[in-house]
């Protein structure tokens, strides 16, 4: 994670966004009044992904399951993606790209 100061983003910020893009790491940019994470998209549709998935309680319930299981050295017991995930099937993460 980098930290640089809200000048020096005005100053370079195509190198800033190019770097944190490439290098799939945050750049925190602070000012006077606080800070700012930049982050790539892939990282942000990654980190929505995550949460999504853990709002949803049978996809949670499934994962925890499985964790459970592969840590008593068993294999789990397989569902389709639909079954698991059922009720992301409508999410679009690309819809609200601008």
């Amino acid at each position: 994670m980098n930290a640089i100061t809200i000048d020096n983003a005005i100053s370079n910020f195509p190198q800033i966004v190019t770097n944190t893009i490439r290098n799939l790491e945050e750049t925190i940019i602070v000012g006077e009044q606080g800070a700012v994470v930049l982050i790539s998209q892939q990282e942000w549709n990654s980190m929505m992904e995550t949460i999504r998935l853990f709002r949803d309680k049978k996809s949670l319930k499934s994962l925890l399951e499985g964790h459970n299981v592969r840590r008593k050295g068993l294999k789990p017991k397989s569902e389709t993606i639909n079954q698991t995930f059922n009720d992301l099937q409508d999410i679009n993460p690309q819809k609200s790209q601008r």
